[in-house]
Formats: C-alpha cells, sequence, structure tokens
C-alpha cells in the first residue's frame, strides 16, 4: 500500500451491443489512463457493473487490465459478495494472479449486516488473502450498511494486511473520524469526486474516482495538486469540472458515465440489465456539458 496514493480510476466494463466484454475497448481505455497520468487502477468495482459480470469475464477484466499496464501502475482488483464465503473464494483467486497488487471489497450488500458481521466478513477475507494488501469498501448507499470507523479500526488492528478503505458515505465527519482512529500508514481515500478535496485536506491521501474515466489527466491532477497543498490550482480544476462529477450521477452509476465516454468515441453506451442506458433528455444534459468542457470527438462536437 505504500505505493497507493493520488488518483486511481474505478474502471467501467466496455460491452459491445451484443452485451459482450468489448476487449478492445477496456485495452485502449486502461492504455489511455496510464498515458494521461493516472496514479493506479481498480478493475471491477462497483462502476465496472461487476454484479453482472460472469466469474471468467470478472477475472478477464482482471487479467487484460494487468496486462495492459504491464506493472506501469499498481492495481487495486475488485473482489466482493454479499457471501463472505463467496467474497473469501473470490478473494484468494485473485490474490493469485500475478500484478495484483491489492484487493478492494465492499461491504456485503442487500444483508444489512451489523458491525460485529461486517468485521468478521472482512476479517475472514483478509485472513485467507494475507499477506496482500485489502482495501476495505464503504458505500452504505449502495450495499445499506455503514462500516463506522471504530470498525475499520477494530479491523485494521486484527489484520495487518487491511490497510486502506475507499470511504463512499457522503459525510466529511465520518472522514474526520476515521482520520483520528486508524493506524499510522493506513491510506484513506475518497470514494466520491465530489468530496476529495476536503477529504484530502483533513487527511485522506487521495481519490478512487469515477469522472478520471472521462478526464483521467486533469482529476490526478487535482488530486496531486491538494496533496501537495496547491489548493488554488486543486480548486481551480475541481470548479472547472464539478459540474461533470455530479453529473456522473444524474442517474445510476455508470450510466452517465458511459454516455459521456461514448460520446467522446472511447466505448459503446451499453450497460447490463438491471442497468439500462441513461435516458435521452440525461443524455442530452451530458452532451451538452462534455461539449463546454470540450470533451466531445470532432463528430460530436459539430452536431452539438
Amino acid at each position: 500500500m505504500v505505493k497507493l496514493r493520488g488518483c486511481g480510476t474505478a474502471l467501467v466494463t466496455p460491452f459491445l451491443a451484443d452485451g459482450s466484454i468489448d476487449e478492445k475497448s477496456l485495452r485502449s481505455l486502461v492504455a489511455w489512463q496510464i498515458d494521461s497520468g493516472i496514479d493506479f487502477l481498480v478493475p471491477c468495482g462497483t462502476t465496472g457493473e461487476t454484479p453482472t459480470l460472469s466469474h471468467d469475464e470478472w477475472r478477464k477484466v482482471i487479467e487484460t487490465t494487468i496486462e495492459v499496464a504491464a506493472g506501469r501502475v499498481p492495481i487495486v482488483a475488485g473482489a466482493t459478495s454479499n457471501c463472505t464465503a463467496e467474497a473469501v473464494q473470490k478473494a484468494a483467486e485473485v490474490s493469485r494472479i500475478k500484478g495484483v497488487d491489492a484487493i478492494l471489497s465492499a461491504s456485503p450488500y442487500y444483508n444489512k449486516p451489523t458491525q460485529e458481521g461486517q468485521y468478521q466478513h472482512f476479517l475472514a477475507l483478509a485472513r485467507e488473502v494475507a499477506p496482500l494488501p485489502v482495501a476495505l469498501y464503504n458505500v452504505p448507499g449502495r450495499t445499506a450498511a455503514n462500516l463506522e470507523p471504530v470498525t475499520a479500526a477494530r479491523l485494521a488492528a486484527a489484520a495487518s494486511n487491511i490497510q486502506a478503505i475507499k470511504e463512499a458515505c457522503g459525510k466529511l465527519a465520518q472522514f474526520e473520524e476515521l482520520v483520528k482512529v486508524m493506524p499510522r500508514g493506513f491510506k484513506i481515500f475518497s470514494g466520491d469526486d465530489g468530496m476529495a478535496l476536503p477529504a484530502i485536506e483533513i487527511g485522506a491521501h487521495g481519490l478512487i474516482s469515477v469522472a478520471s474515466n472521462e478526464i483521467p489527466a486533469e482529476t490526478a491532477r487535482m488530486v496531486r495538486a491538494a496533496l501537495k497543498g496547491d489548493w488554488t490550482q486543486a480548486r481551480e480544476i475541481e470548479g472547472r469540472y464539478a459540474e461533470l462529477f455530479e453529473a456522473n450521477f444524474w442517474e445510476s452509476n455508470p450510466a452517465p458515465v458511459k454516455a459521456v465516454l461514448s460520446l467522446m468515441g472511447r466505448s459503446n453506451d451499453v450497460l447490463r440489465l438491471p442497468l439500462v442506458p441513461a435516458t435521452a433528455a440525461t443524455r442530452a444534459r451530458l452532451e451538452k456539458l462534455a461539449g463546454e468542457l470540450g470533451l466531445l470527438k470532432p463528430a460530436a462536437a459539430m452536431k452539438a
């Protein structure tokens, strides 16, 4: 986890029109991310529509990301399930893939486990893959179960390879508590683009971003500037792209970001059920915004 700092991209998983994985677009996206200066990559997270991937597809996305990255940036691979036994099995499998630097695992969704239930869940996973580092992922808006800072601290104390957290609770007070209770060297990443700067100002170590799918260079520069204490540059970039940060959640993620990437000519606007592409009205708003930000590919820009 020493290498993890700055801005990582929660990668989308591109699909072809028939619903199969668009490996060509995935390879191109990963290469562009690295060439743009992103600090690390996170395949098979929420933004990657992982719940709809088959086991073989999940593994293929991770392996493809590693192959294209070729050791140039760290890879934090997603391994989540609301069944602890399955989460442990997935984490164990991915830990054996050469090139995985850490595992990101979200709190069990739908079950609504207690703090003790989450503690035992993550502890079982961490012990299975030790010494490979594990990053906890708290996203109560998706899982219906908040991982409280005191529980995260218990986990870090119980398993030395639990070394980071992606915090997407949306509450600045929770970031403040995490900074207070987590051990020295533990990495805290914002899971919300719009909260990255206040989180870093409090003491977070970076951002795991949705918007960096669309603007990797700009998001990485924003985060690096904040980490260096150059708040003038950081806030200037944030101000320019704040509406995009919000727009990526005008509908369920990753529908908006996939719409923008299609307008940029970087992937198809295809999602897997139960998610569907952004509505025509939302797509029109996204196209207008993308045009104002200079993100459209030439043909789309002329149309706009």
